[in-house]
């Protein structure tokens, strides 16, 4: 054997050698082989539902929404005991309006009462149409229109919300209306048109009590609540 064949047969072992490296470590394709699997995307039925559509290899997971659910009820047992009447009323809210949470509401709605409240003080009417309804609005109007007939101002300082609990909570079609109990304390006085106090202290802290309803049409996306009804305790 020549050298050159020494050669060949150098390279052709060699290559046969390669050949069986690279079939063990890539494996070999016989055609038939099953598809690769991909990981669907995991996404719950609230996902589906805020996009509209279920694409691709998405999966829904009914277990996500009932804890959501478990989760929203539980909030409603902290601020009403179970069997209540109100619990029952907050629980119906719920239902209608999955995204109401009663702890949010409460912090809302002290908001409300502080902007209302100051609002009306000051004869704010672009602040009090936007939070009251309209027969609300008719109402705090008129007292403002009286009060500047007679040429008065009021002077008033807001303290605080010392307690705000929810006293009675409905849906009525789709109107759900949840009833609040109010003690704040305020700074208020009313001087007339030659400047003199008619009513009230400018440092006299009082306290005041409130009754006050609010409702919002769980069918809308307007997510704000309105002010329909006031009463003092």
């Amino acid at each position: 054997m020549g050298t050159s064949d020494l050669i060949t047969l150098f390279f052709l072992v060699a290559a046969v050698v390669i050949f069986f490296q690279l079939r063990s470590v890539l494996g070999r394709r016989t055609g038939n082989e099953k598809p690769r699997y991909e990981q669907p995307a995991v996404r719950s039925r609230a996902d589906v539902q805020e996009t509209g559509k279920n694409e691709g290899n998405v999966i829904t997971l009914p277990g996500v929404e009932k804890e959501r659910e478990e989760a929203r009820l539980a909030a409603v047992d902290r601020v009403a005991a179970p069997g209540t009447p109100i619990n029952t009323g907050l629980r119906a809210i719920v239902e209608a309006d999955p995204q109401f949470d009663p702890e949010t509401f409460l912090k809302g709605a002290r908001s409300a009462y502080e902007m209302i409240v100051m609002a009306f003080a000051d004869g704010d009417r672009k602040t009090l149409k936007n939070l009251l309804s309209k027969e609300v609005y008719e109402g705090f109007n008129a007292a403002m229109s009286e009060r500047e007939a007679r040429g008065e101002t009021v002077k008033a300082n807001f303290v605080g919300v010392e307690k705000a609990e929810i006293t009675d909570a409905e849906i009525e079609k789709s109107e759900a209306k949840v009833t609040l109990r109010i003690v704040s304390q305020m700074i208020s006085a009313t001087y007339g048109r030659d400047g003199g106090l008619v009513e009230g202290d400018p440092e006299e802290i009082a306290e005041v009590r409130d009754l006050w309803t609010f409702a919002r049409d769980t069918r809308s996306r307007d997510p704000n609540w309105k002010l329909i009804a006031t009463a003092s305790e």
